[in-house]
């Protein structure tokens, strides 16, 4: 939006080529998204608080959470709007990688946003069924990996790379688009999965989509492809401001989010921010680094595929309980030794992610 004002102005005063570059307009957008989510945080906690949008807590958690009964939910909806905002004034709107991003990423936390209207109707933590919560993550992904699918304009786009071996990569064709659904849907379900304590999958999210802008600045450029030795996918750089955007608001989320939490971001933020990572290791063909920078996340899930894997199989439980954030709590784990320990592995995994972009 702005952008094409200031490259109107830039055919006038020189000073505006600057927004030409994509790096000066992801920082924009980081201040940008982490200004509305800090202006308009307080005025949002007061609204969900006023409205008694507090979080229904679940009766078989851990006992230290029911003191959190109460606390403003739904807090990523301010989330989303610092990244919509933020994307919108700074990216270039022609360009169809910043319109599937914003697609999936709004279209998965209007999902969210009724799971969590329906658990505070119904003043439960169940909200929505598991299976109509699902099928709309579905057919948002769905259409958004077959766009992709069908406007790829190469091999390239659509082809599985892996990561330290460049010399492994398979053309994956048409089944370009369950293997994209699936990293999509995935990652969404397994943010959500982590979204347990105070901080816990906000810091996570900021740290990968930091490290995702460094491959989407690479693979949108041909100098830095060619010499790393990814893919090179045209256009892609463009959604650099929008893990620009992903990275302000969720700085800004996190100020009001940190333990003590004086506010939840609910399904609204965890389904949107998981579908935001998955559709950006997608765009740039690094689905597989993400599933290691996005370790954490990967072990939540992991954790329930076998806890409710090994009941129903054996009759036994393999934790206290699952998540597996929750296993460590009932270990005896203070909370936020959990949280912070867990931001520790996100870091060692994020560095471990990029350190493929040169060992190759």
């Amino acid at each position: 939006m702005l952008l094409h004002l200031f490259e109107w102005l830039s055919g006038y005063f020189s000073v505006f080529n600057v927004f030409q570059y994509s790096t000066f307009r992801t920082i924009l957008a980081v201040l940008t998204a982490l200004g509305i989510c800090m202006l308009m945080g307080p005025r949002m906690i007061r609204m969900l608080t006023n409205l008694k949008m507090g979080q229904p807590i679940r009766d078989d958690g851990p006992e230290t959470h029911l003191a959190k009964a109460g606390t403003p939910t739904m807090g990523g909806a301010l989330i989303l709007l610092g990244i919509s905002v933020a994307t919108l004034c700074w990216a270039d709107l022609t360009n169809h990688y910043v319109w599937v991003a914003l697609f999936v990423t709004i279209g998965s936390g209007v999902i969210g946003g009724y799971d969590d209207f329906l658990k505070l109707k119904e003043k439960s933590s169940k909200g929505l069924a598991s299976r109509w919560k699902y099928l709309g993550l579905s057919l948002v992904a769905f259409i958004a990996v077959t766009y992709l699918y069908i406007a790829a304009k190469g091999p390239t786009e659509t082809t599985l790379y892996f990561p330290v071996i460049k010399e492994w990569f398979v053309d994956l064709g048409w089944v370009f688009i369950p293997w994209s659904y699936l990293v999509i849907v995935g990652t969404s379900n397994a943010v959500n999965l982590t979204d347990g304590l105070d901080g816990l999958a906000i810091m996570p999210t900021i740290l990968v989509a930091a490290a995702l802008g460094v491959f989407v600045l690479a693979s949108g450029n041909t100098e830095f492809s060619g010499y790393l030795g990814i893919p090179y996918v045209a256009g892609v750089g463009e959604i650099l401001i929008f893990c620009g955007a992903i990275f302000g608001a969720g700085l800004g989320f996190l100020w009001f989010n940190t333990y003590p939490a004086q506010v939840f971001m609910g399904d609204v933020g965890a389904l949107s921010l998981g579908a935001a990572l998955g559709v950006i290791a997608v765009m740039v063909r690094q689905e597989l680094v993400l599933f290691i920078m996005g370790g954490v996340f990967v072990m939540e899930a992991v954790s329930v595929i076998l806890q409710v894997g090994s009941f129903k199989l054996r009759g036994k439980r393999i934790f206290r309980m699952a998540p597996i954030h929750h296993h460590f709590e009932l270990k005896g784990w203070a909370e936020p030794k959990v949280i912070v320990r867990f931001w520790i592995i996100t870091i060692i995994l994020v560095l471990v992610g990029l350190a493929t972009l040169k060992v190759r």
